[in-house]
């Protein structure tokens, strides 16, 4: 995991969870970033408590107004982190904000199917296109013509719910919304590694596990992993993407796992 060097990182959905996760092992690292930007909806609300505390510690840590879903949002807060970057430009954007609704396919509904999109699909797009300014910026101004996370990445955390050959979801639970916007982060993934590859962007989708999170749910399995495993995991795995892999989808051991 002390192989991931980067100057500056934004995490989404960074209040609990896998985006909490990526923030204290971001900050714990032997070479941590410069800055960590910690965005998610309500930063001063009882859910981003542990936020604000390891914020009063680290004055690295800046905590960021987002809500995904609404893009003046998106365009204020890659204001605010342009201010502080100023020349540098960001290294890392994390596009770990998501959201599960527990439907069949019996009982999917047209508001929820919207809603989720617009958190797990509709929300890295609009990331993606406020951020490239600063991820370019990033890229120009680091040294060698291969990409890396160190460099200029856009991670998207996926899921292997939206793996169209394993569809993995179904015998626990369904959730069609949740598989289907997986399916097309993960097509949109591909897509903006396509698009941004000229610029110096790596872009690569993640599975990171069953992780156990209030999300995750509750069922006990024995694949299930902690925040802990799965954040350790995937931080190593990143600091080892290359060129050769812009447009994969991994899990958090680096396992490639079919679309």
């Amino acid at each position: 995991m002390g192989g991931l060097r980067v100057h500056s990182v934004l995490v989404t959905g960074a209040n609990r969870g896998i985006g909490l996760g990526f923030v204290q092992h971001l900050l714990g690292l032997p070479n941590p970033p410069e800055w960590v930007f910690a965005a998610c909806r309500d930063p001063k609300g009882k859910q981003a408590q542990e936020l604000q505390n390891l914020a009063s510690k680290h004055p690295n840590l800046v905590i960021v107004p987002l809500e995904v879903t609404k893009p003046a949002s998106i365009k204020a807060a890659a204001a605010s982190v342009g201010e502080r970057l100023k020349d540098s430009g960001l290294n890392l954007l994390i596009n770990n904000a998501g959201m599960l609704v527990y439907k069949t396919l019996d009982t999917e509904t047209q508001e929820d199917m919207a809603q989720v999109y617009a958190t797990n699909t509709i929300g890295p797009l609009l990331l993606g296109q406020e951020f490239l300014p600063l991820l370019k910026k990033a890229a120009q101004g680091s040294p060698g013509s291969g990409l890396s996370c160190s460099k200029a990445a856009i991670i998207n955390i996926s899921s292997t719910g939206g793996s169209i050959t394993e569809v993995q979801m179904w015998k626990e639970a369904q959730c069609v919304s949740y598989c289907c916007s997986k399916a097309a982060l993960n097509m949109l993934t591909k897509c903006q590694s396509l698009g941004y590859r000229e610029h110096g962007i790596l872009c690569a989708a993640f599975h990171p596990g069953w992780v156990i999170t209030d999300m995750g749910g509750t069922i006990e399995n024995k694949t299930r992993v902690t925040v802990d495993v799965s954040v350790r995991g995937m931080l190593k795995v990143m600091s080892s993407l290359s060129e050769k892999d812009t447009g994969t989808f991994v899990d958090w051991e680096g396992k490639v796992l079919p679309w």
